[in-house]
């Protein structure tokens, strides 16, 4: 035993490395003769060194200009409530985007013999991507505060469908559905009445959810309430329930969580810290339950879209120009994203196109969390 000791010990002297020292001796002229950047001598020219001082911890607040942190700060002077229902901009199916095509793509894509609910699917990015399910082969129930716009919604997906698919010898099926998300009774209720009318459930879309811009101060606590009711409760309510749906069913399904940049990163100049964590709280779930689910064959993913122009942000964005500009500023593609770039995003989600994914977060921002 000593002898073999003795033998690794010598082997491991004769491979090791050699002195740090020898390899000094070794490198070029050129080479040694650089400094690390650690150890280069500082300027003494008081002009420059004042400059570069004035921005440091060294310097006072604001002596090296009005500039100071003014872009990644917040502004208590914006306040951006979320309309009523009756005021709520209302949204159009896109147009020219469905229809039969010749490109060739995966089969996986198509969403042919599922059923899919999209809850906050009566306007905006919700529409949008009930609209790319439709698209894809998929029944949909689109759920909603507004069961009058969810109406005229299910029926202007059915009339987009048909006008771009003309003698399509099978039609979906969109209905519409009431529901409160924050609350489980109402939960449970619409998904009774969406498994009447389809007979079953594979998909789910949580796209119900608000923002409000309030300095945290300020916020009224019962709006803080409801917010987080319709955008974390909301989403916990209806993914456990479809997802208790899917396991009597002994059926594998796909639940899609729509998120926010918001969950990741702090909006500027907008104030919004309970909106921001909610959206923190949405793409966390996503991954727990991912983990939880994982064995029932359920995957759960999410997307975190970034600035989209809706009908809705338009109409703030309108009112405030210059939050327009700071917004595409902070962007590095330089634009804000439109609702039809989430159609791919979720149907990839929502197909078996991703079947070995899940627990992951889509980001659609044009890069804004990369900066």
């Amino acid at each position: 035993m000593f002898r073999s000791q003795l033998l690794r010990q010598v082997v491991r002297a004769s491979s090791s490395p050699a002195p740090r020292a020898v390899f000094r001796a070794q490198r070029p002229a050129a080479v040694s003769s650089l400094r690390l950047f650690s150890s280069a001598p500082c300027r003494y020219d008081k002009e420059y060194s004042d400059d570069v001082d004035a921005a440091t911890t060294s310097g006072e607040p604001g002596e090296s200009g009005d500039h100071e942190g003014q872009h990644a700060r917040t502004r208590d002077n914006i306040r951006v409530e979320y309309p009523e229902e009756d005021d709520l901009p209302p949204s159009q199916p896109v147009q020219g985007r469905g229809g039969f095509h010749f490109k060739r793509t995966l089969a996986a894509f198509s969403m042919e013999g599922r059923v899919a609910i999209v809850t906050g699917g009566a306007r905006g990015l919700g529409l949008v991507m009930a609209q790319a399910l439709v698209t894809s082969g998929a029944d949909v129930a689109i759920v909603d505060m507004n069961r009058d716009e969810a109406t005229r919604s299910a029926k202007g997906l059915i009339d987009t469908y048909k006008a771009e698919n003309p003698g399509s010898d099978k039609v979906p099926k969109v209905t519409a559905h009431f529901c409160d998300v924050s609350s489980p009774t109402s939960v449970n209720q619409s998904l009774a009445e969406i498994l009447k009318e389809h007979g079953k459930v594979d998909n789910l879309v949580t796209s119900a959810g608000f923002t409000e811009n309030y300095n945290a101060i300020d916020y009224p606590h019962d709006r803080m309430q409801k917010l987080w009711g319709v955008n974390v409760d909301g989403t916990y309510l209806y993914a456990v329930a479809v997802a208790k749906h899917l396991m009597e069913r002994n059926a594998p399904g796909s639940i899609v969580m729509i998120g926010s940049m918001s969950g990741s990163i702090v909006n500027v100049p907008q104030p919004q810290a309970p909106y921001n964590a909610a959206k923190a709280a949405v793409r966390h779930l996503a991954s727990s339950l991912a983990v939880e689910w994982a064995g029932a064959g359920i995957r759960v993913n999410c997307i975190s879209p970034g600035y989209m122009l809706t009908a809705l942000t338009k109409k703030i964005l309108d009112d405030n120009p210059e939050l327009q500009r700071q917004w595409t500023s902070l962007i590095p593609v330089g634009k804000m994203g439109r609702p039809e770039d989430l159609m791919g995003a979720v149907t990839f989600l929502s197909s078996d196109a991703s079947l070995y994914v899940t627990g992951a977060d889509l980001r659609v921002d044009g890069a804004y969390t990369c900066t």
